[in-house]
């Protein structure tokens, strides 16, 4: 009787027990997509993860070392620029032209545009300069070329006029702010923009971005052309002679080739000519 009544007792005990814990069901509920999906992309991932150590074991060495490089390239530029280099970080190469088969004219400052000289002041200047230079402010008086004006308005209407110049341009960039009171010259170019070659200050054109076909510069010095000289127009120095008619013959130039093929045969026909005429 008695153990009847334990065995009773012990499965009501079971029975219980089995009500307050139910067994969970051994079949799932789906998972919903967005949690599929999920569990997919982190699969891959980690797949792809594996699969990228294995290939290249060192990938993380290398890329912490092309970073290394890019980052010292940066804070330690060559001294001697490679052709890619020259190419894309040459600090006289222009902004690219919104047509190639635009002309481009490049001119000098100095005894070409102005002269300049500093004190005691001459007798006639246009206006006066103070540039720092090396920590002391000097005074530049400085007189036109007769026909700038004229000059710069009549040609940058048909070419892309460039101001290159071997003076610093600490100085060089208040006489053209002087003289460029309407935007007529579209960039300029300073001595650290110019290569020195045998102690000479050369202005090369190929560095600039341009297309020679389409460029001529404008220099009374003939060593700053040395590397083009079929894109030369020599001009005379320039002091104080205010009958000068240089830059109203370079207008007559100028408007009278800018269809040209090749501006290099129109330079060497106006030089040719200047040449006749001068032994005349």
């Amino acid at each position: 009787m008695v153990s009847r009544i334990g065995r009773r007792s012990s499965t009501t005990k079971l029975i219980s027990k089995a009500r307050r814990c139910p067994r969970k069901s051994p079949v799932k509920s789906p998972p919903s997509p967005s949690s599929l999906v999920s569990f997919i992309r982190r699969r891959l991932a980690r797949l792809f993860s594996h699969w990228t150590r294995i290939s290249t074991p060192d990938g993380a060495r290398i890329r912490r070392e092309g970073f290394e490089l890019l980052k010292k390239l940066h804070a330690e530029p060559d001294a001697s620029p490679t052709i890619h280099r020259s190419l894309f970080q040459d600090p006289c190469r222009l902004p690219p032209l919104a047509s190639t088969r635009m002309r481009t004219v490049f001119v000098d400052l100095d005894e070409t545009l102005v002269h300049s000289q500093s004190d005691p002041p001459p007798e006639r200047f246009d206006f006066v300069v103070r540039p720092v230079i090396d920590g002391q402010r000097i005074n530049f008086y400085v007189l036109k070329r007769p026909g700038l004006d004229k000059f710069l308005e009549a040609v940058s209407k048909r070419y892309e006029v460039v101001v290159f110049t071997a003076g610093l341009k600490e100085y060089a960039s208040l006489v053209l702010d002087e003289i460029d009171r309407n935007s007529a010259i579209s960039h300029r170019l300073y001595r650290n923009d110019c290569r020195e070659m045998d102690g000479k200050l050369v202005k090369d054109l190929s560095r600039t971005g341009r297309n020679l076909r389409y460029a001529v510069i404008v220099d009374d010095n003939p060593n700053a052309y040395a590397l083009q000289p079929e894109n030369a127009v020599p001009i005379g120095p320039f002091t104080d002679n205010l009958e000068d008619d240089e830059l109203q013959r370079l207008v007559e130039f100028f408007e009278g080739c800018g269809e040209v093929e090749d501006m290099r045969d129109a330079v060497k026909q106006f030089v040719g000519e200047r040449c006749d005429t001068l032994v005349l």
